[in-house]
């Protein structure tokens, strides 16, 4: 299983608009993808309800799983999004 850890770069952590920009990454990504609260229960990174139940705060560690096909590429263009507190998913990486 491929796997990154990264602290959450929006200082309001996952929650309303950043969640919001990382499941619709999540989605694009194509690659079934979870994310858990380090050492927590881990969650569909497509569903909404899910990522904000996280409650993941700004500077958390976090990680990112997948064991799909592509997932290298779509976990690296995550962890970005997510450690850099972007605003949209980086098209290259």
């Amino acid at each position: 299983m491929a796997e990154r850890r990264v602290n959450v770069g929006w200082a309001e952590g996952l929650h309303a608009r950043p969640a919001s920009i990382f499941v619709r990454a999540a989605t694009a990504s194509g690659v079934p993808v979870t994310i858990a609260k380090s050492e927590g229960t881990p969650v569909n990174a497509a569903s909404m309800l899910a990522v904000l139940g996280l409650g993941a705060q700004g500077g958390e560690e976090v990680v990112l799983a997948s064991d799909a096909e592509g997932a290298e590429t779509a976990l690296d263009r995550l962890a970005k999004l997510v450690a850099e507190g972007l605003d949209e998913l980086p098209e290259t990486v």
